[in-house]
């Protein structure tokens, strides 16, 4: 925690258009919030500390659509090269993987629990906030 939040520097909050509010540490963002959700970290921080938060995996034929910013669908969490973790309540934070790859692609919001993304099998599951090579990923720091 020590590395992670300083206790002599000092701790910031950027509030920035479309709602979105930063937490920015050494002029680094290190968590994020859409409108009143709940802070999560940013994929920089999670590649760091990828325990720090529960995993979803998509199978390959999803990455490129997750990579877009496209919300998760359903199949593409259920089928055998996804992976979920069945203690995800609906509306919480979640760490997307691809198969076959080592770091988080996305960090997302869960639209149902992972039961029933399983048992439904339809729709979006989660809701993409932040990827690989958007607004955010690109800003390395705050300067």
């Amino acid at each position: 925690m020590e590395d992670l939040l300083p206790k002599k520097i000092p701790l910031i909050v950027v509030k920035c258009p479309n709602h979105l509010t930063l937490v920015v540490v050494n002029n680094v963002p290190l968590f994020f919030c859409i409108r009143d959700g709940p802070y999560m970290p940013t994929l920089r921080l999670l590649h760091q500390y990828p325990n720090i938060m529960r995993r979803f995996q998509v199978d390959r034929g999803a990455i490129k659509f997750v990579l877009s910013g496209a919300n998760i669908m359903c199949p593409g969490l259920t089928s055998p090269g996804g992976v979920l973790d069945e203690e995800v309540d609906a509306e919480r934070p979640v760490a997307i993987y691809a198969e076959g790859k080592q770091h988080a692609l996305a960090i997302g919001f869960t639209k149902m629990s992972a039961k029933d993304i399983k048992g439904i099998n339809k729709g979006i599951g989660v809701d993409t906030m932040h990827y690989l090579n958007d607004g955010l990923w690109k800003m390395e720091r705050l300067d």
